[in-house]
């Protein structure tokens, strides 16, 4: 599959999920353009690879996703990644805690999906990367998947006002994967509870049927399938990689 002449923005695409997905687009083809808050790894990344610009931006600020995409320039792929991941008992949940969830993980996505749309010459793809906890519920983490299911509910709804015209939407629900983020959940497990490393991972892993993490690059192969041949009409889906567990 070659995606040689479309333009592709990835939020949060510093490290983790974005940074594999771009490297995966720009061997593709594709003009990549990397956004996130943390410059050194964005610059990091844009310097490995000529395919790949790096644009700082914070996905909560709605003027900073504008000018987001003033210098991204025109793109035919969209990918709202950005997000972060929060764990506690929802009544010692504070409200700041409540609207820094919502804010990177639902509002950030809405505004990326928003102005991409906007700005789309034609054909596009609108991908968001939601989670295994926007189909489900999840102890400990009622902000989080209550953000979740939103991105899910703003994917269906946006795929059928697009219908028509050649753009789909759709979401990515992965499981717990094998990323930074998930690393510091365990850290905050341990550290909660006074288990070891090794048996917070494993109350992870247990989530998935296959008794395992989902690698990064199976995030990115969903990705660049819904942006190729034979994907025209998948629009609208919430597409779990979760070894079976929803």
């Amino acid at each position: 599959m070659t995606l040689q002449g479309k333009r592709v923005l990835i939020t949060g695409g510093g490290t983790g999920v974005g940074a594999d997905m771009a490297r995966s687009f720009a061997e593709a083809g594709a003009e990549v353009v990397v956004t996130g808050r943390r410059e050194a790894h964005l610059t990091e990344l844009a310097r490995a690879n000529p395919n790949i610009r790096a644009v700082v931006a914070d996905v909560t600020q709605e003027q900073s996703v504008r000018e987001m995409f003033e210098a991204a320039g025109p793109c035919d792929i969209v990918i709202a990644n950005a997000g972060a991941a929060d764990s506690g008992l929802l009544a010692r949940t504070t409200l700041d805690q409540w609207n820094a969830m919502i804010a990177v993980n639902l509002t950030g996505v809405f505004l990326t999906l928003r102005e991409g749309l906007r700005q789309m010459p034609g054909w596009g793809r609108l991908i968001s990367v939601a989670s295994t906890a926007g189909l489900r519920g999840f102890a400990y983490a009622a902000p989080y998947a209550a953000a979740k299911h939103g991105v899910v509910g703003l994917t269906r709804s946006l795929a059928l006002e697009v219908a028509r015209r050649p753009i789909t939407v759709n979401a990515i629900c992965p499981g717990y994967l094998d990323t930074e983020m998930t690393d510091r959940s365990i850290a905050n497990i341990v550290a909660k509870t006074g288990k070891s490393t090794e048996d917070a991972r494993a109350v992870l892993t247990a989530t998935n049927p296959q008794d395992r993490l989902i690698r990064p690059d199976e995030v990115t192969a969903t990705a660049l399938w819904l942006c190729g041949p034979g994907a025209d009409s998948v629009n609208g889906q919430a597409i779990a990689l979760s070894g079976g567990e929803i």
